[in-house]
């Protein structure tokens, strides 16, 4: 950096050497006239429309969790059954069309802006459905007789669905003009229409493990039992026709 500054102050100094041991030409004389500006004009407004291919990845995978954990509230199941990842992760993608309008202002290099944009989505949208089987020992809060140990063999199935209708997106914008070339960075909010759907079903049979000991004679005999003791099931579907989301939207651009 050093060599970098010595070698600048000397160009100048020489620069200005040679302008001093010119002759002094009438021609040479005359008012300053501003260097033209190396920025381009961003000022106005700004419509246009576009088209587009979008993809993106849908997790289903604890979709049902809320709902098994508000039907099993009371229930010595709730705190394992709600944590079951039952549905995949799924691909999604679409085309779409839209259009945006927008509006800069410009201080010399510096440009500001506003835009508004909305992208119809033909078809993003995904589903899925499955169903499990586990068995849970003593789970936590049953307090079964010493000896015994209860099992409830559970089954969750479930399905959700998902449809991202159409999006609008509202930013605010600032960047630095360097002539045809503008970076810029960005901040807003995005809002999209939905179409959402959920179900789920929960059930369960509970059995009673112990074992008993007998005496025949000289014999010492066990005998397992596994008593049942009882079923149970729970079910619930949601489903919105139309829902509204938003997310923060931010990030530099070119």
């Amino acid at each position: 950096m050093r060599r970098l500054v010595l070698a600048a102050m000397m160009i100048g100094m020489v620069t200005g050497a040679q302008a001093a041991d010119l002759p002094d030409f009438p021609i040479l004389r005359g008012s300053y006239v501003d260097a033209p500006s190396r920025s381009g004009n961003w000022e106005g407004w700004y419509v246009g429309g576009q088209i587009g291919y979008t993809s993106g990845d849908i997790d289903f995978s604890h979709a049902p969790s809320a709902m098994t954990s508000f039907m099993l509230r009371e229930s010595v199941l709730a705190d394992p059954v709600s944590g079951w990842a039952l549905l995949p992760k799924n691909h999604a993608q679409s085309n779409g069309f839209g259009a945006f309008v927008g509006r800069n202002w410009q201080w010399d290099d510096v440009v500001l802006g506003v835009e508004a944009n909305y992208n119809y989505l033909n078809g993003l949208e995904s589903s899925a459905g499955d169903s499990m089987t586990r068995q849970i020992v003593n789970p936590k809060g049953e307090t079964p007789p010493s000896g015994h140990t209860y099992t409830y063999n559970t089954t969750l199935s479930g399905s959700a669905a998902l449809q991202v209708k159409d999006v609008t997106t509202f930013r605010g914008r600032a960047g630095w003009a360097a002539g045809n070339f503008l970076p810029y960075m960005f901040g807003g909010v995005a809002v999209g229409r939905m179409s959402v759907s959920r179900s789920a079903t929960v059930s369960w049979d509970k059995y009673d493990a112990w074992a008993e000991t007998q005496t025949v004679g000289n014999n010492t005999v066990t005998i397992q039992h596994n008593d049942y003791l009882g079923s149970g099931s729970a079910a619930q579907t949601e489903q919105a026709g139309e829902q509204l989301c938003d997310r923060l939207d931010r990030g530099p651009r070119a």
